[in-house]
């Protein structure tokens, strides 16, 4: 064996030497160079077109749930309570008075402001878990999950309000003193930052309904939905 291949002319090597080398980049070329190092999985929808979102999945999306009551409010029953809803109550005096009946612009604040809680407590919870050799009860999935439910929103709201160049200054400051403010409250007091979330929502609910009245009564031009969001 060793004679033959000692025999071989030099243009002979030189061939299977490439053919080994073909061999080897279409075996490479299987596994396509994306930004993690692997491709991503091809799907697609129901009407055979390629699904365009890295950020989530069809088996991922949103389905409403349309039989909570948007009238219930939580009382405040004790002092942490009473602190979390006055302290929700005074962040909305300058977003009044700032974007007035803005409501696109004041949801692109508001969905800002609430994609950081559930990161917050998903990272803190993460830590504890990793500190304390203890599960979460499936917390930090949730909260996460709910931190990344969030950042759709927004990336819808952008889609549709086109945000000025004042507005993403006011964004990055009001990010910067929010995750800060609520990582410290969070170290501080888990239960208080929990209600302030629950009353941050309530807010919520009170903006968007104001937004759809506008809508419905033409205040505010009702514009076709962005595909991010009908995928959503």
């Amino acid at each position: 064996m060793m004679a033959s291949e000692s025999l071989r002319s030099p243009v002979e090597a030189n061939s299977t030497e490439k053919k080994e080398e073909e061999k080897k980049s279409e075996g490479n070329s299987l596994v396509a160079s994306s930004y993690w190092g692997i491709s991503r999985q091809k799907v697609t929808r129901e009407d055979g077109t390629e699904w365009p979102w890295n950020c989530f999945m069809p088996w991922e999306t949103y389905h409403s749930n349309l039989s909570i009551d948007l009238t219930k409010h939580h009382v405040p029953k004790n002092f942490l309570d009473k602190v979390a809803y006055r302290t929700v109550k005074l962040i909305r005096i300058p977003t009044d008075v700032f974007f007035k009946r803005q409501y696109g612009c004041r949801a692109i604040m508001l969905e800002t402001v609430a994609a950081v809680p559930g990161m917050v407590g998903g990272v803190l919870l993460h830590l504890r878990s990793l500190r304390r050799f203890q599960h979460s009860e499936g917390w930090i999935k949730a909260l996460l999950e709910e931190a990344e439910n969030e950042r759709m929103h927004l990336m819808t709201m952008v889609e549709l309000v086109k945000p000025k160049w004042y507005e993403r200054i006011l964004v990055l400051v009001v990010q910067g003193v929010f995750f800060n403010a609520f990582f410290a409250l969070y170290l501080l007091s888990p239960k208080l930052a929990h209600r302030v979330v629950g009353y941050l929502e309530e807010e919520a609910i009170h903006s968007y309904t104001e937004f759809l009245r506008d809508l419905e009564s033409g205040a505010i031009e009702n514009v076709p939905a962005p595909a991010i969001a009908i995928d959503y």
